[in-house]
C-alpha cells in the first residue's frame, strides 16, 4: 500500500512547515471593508495588537520556529514583529503573500460595492480570472503566493517558518495544498489572528495540519 502524506513520519525526511498566521484587526477589519494592497495601510488596533500577542504566545507554545516572513503591509508587518520578539528572531519581508489589490473597491463594504458597481461584482463573483476595477484577480495573487511558498520551502528546507500574510494569499495556499478547485476559497472563512499549518515534504506532497485556529 502506498503511505500516504498524513501518515508519515521519522522514516521520511524532514517536511518544511509553514505556519500560517493571518494578521490581527484593524479598523478596516472591524468595519468588514475591502483592504488590500495600495490601499490606505492601516495598522492594528488596540484588540488586533491583543490578538497578534495571543498568537505570538501560542505559536511560541506550538512550534519550534527557524524563520518569521510577513508581507509588506503594515498590519502584518506589526502582528509578525510580536511573533519575531517572542522568538527572539528577525522579520523578513516577503510580498509574494501581501493581500490582493480591490482597487476602486478598497474601503468600501461588499453592500457598498454591490450598489455601486454591481455588473462588476458579478464578473468578479463569477470567475477568478476577473480584477475589481484597478485592482488585481485572484488567480493572480494564486500565482505569486504559490511563488513566495516556492522561495520560502527552498530557502527552509526541513524547517519551520511562521508566514504573517491575509485571507487571499493563506486561502491560495490552502487550496492548493487540498488540490482544490479555485472556487473552494468562496467557502472558507478564515478568523483574524488564525492560525493554519500546512507541511510541505521533500517530494511535494502537502499535509493540512489545521486552518484557522484562534488561540486563546
Amino acid at each position: 500500500m502506498t503511505q500516504q502524506p498524513g501518515w508519515r513520519g521519522a522514516v521520511h525526511e524532514a517536511p518544511t512547515t509553514l505556519v500560517l498566521l493571518r494578521h490581527g484587526v484593524t479598523d478596516h477589519t472591524a468595519r468588514k471593508v475591502f483592504c488590500g494592497t495600495g490601499g490606505t495601510d492601516p495598522a492594528l488596533n488596540a484588540d488586533g495588537v491583543d490578538q497578534a500577542r495571543r498568537a505570538a504566545d501560542w505559536i511560541a507554545r506550538h512550534h519550534d520556529v527557524d524563520a518569521v516572513v510577513a508581507s509588506p503591509l503594515r498590519r502584518t508587518q506589526q502582528t509578525a514583529l510580536f511573533v519575531a520578539q517572542e522568538l527572539a528572531l528577525d522579520v523578513r519581508t516577503e510580498p509574494g503573500v501581501a493581500e490582493a489589490a480591490f482597487g476602486e473597491w478598497d474601503g468600501h463594504a461588499f453592500a457598498d460595492i454591490m450598489a455601486g458597481w454591481p455588473e462588476e461584482v458579478d464578473a468578479w463573483l463569477a470567475s477568478t480570472a476577473v480584477a475589481p476595477p484597478g485592482g488585481e484577480p485572484f488567480d493572480a495573487v494564486h500565482e505569486r503566493a504559490v511563488a513566495a511558498r516556492q522561495r520560502i520551502l527552498q530557502e527552509h528546507q526541513g524547517q519551520t517558518v511562521v508566514v504573517v500574510s491575509h485571507v487571499t494569499p493563506i486561502k491560495m495556499l490552502v487550496r492548493e495544498a487540498l488540490a482544490a478547485p479555485m472556487a473552494v476559497i468562496h467557502a472558507m472563512e478564515l478568523a483574524p489572528a488564525s492560525i493554519s499549518t500546512i507541511a510541505w515534504w521533500p517530494d511535494g506532497r502537502p499535509s493540512l495540519r489545521n486552518f484557522s485556529v484562534v488561540p486563546e
